[in-house]
């Protein structure tokens, strides 16, 4: 692998595809001990629509949750 005069660094689409990384990604780099490690930073969407759920709360409970603190703060 080799870097172009601007410094741009093409990664295979191999590598891309087993770390999670597409077209518009956000990345983080860093240097460690003489190393650029290139690491995805996750769109916190992507992890809100399909990461894991701890708990399951209905619309009626979001609600009722939300009028009962509006109540205390406008006291």
């Amino acid at each position: 692998m080799r870097i172009s005069k601007k410094y741009t660094l093409y990664i295979p689409k191999a590598i891309a595809k087993a770390v999670g990384i597409r077209e518009g990604s956000v990345v983080k780099l860093r240097v460690e001990d003489s190393k650029i490690v290139l690491e995805p930073v996750p769109n916190p969407f992507d992890i809100a629509l399909k990461g894991p759920k701890y708990a399951k709360t209905t619309f009626e409970e979001f609600e009722k949750e939300s009028e009962e603190m509006q109540d205390e703060v406008l006291k």
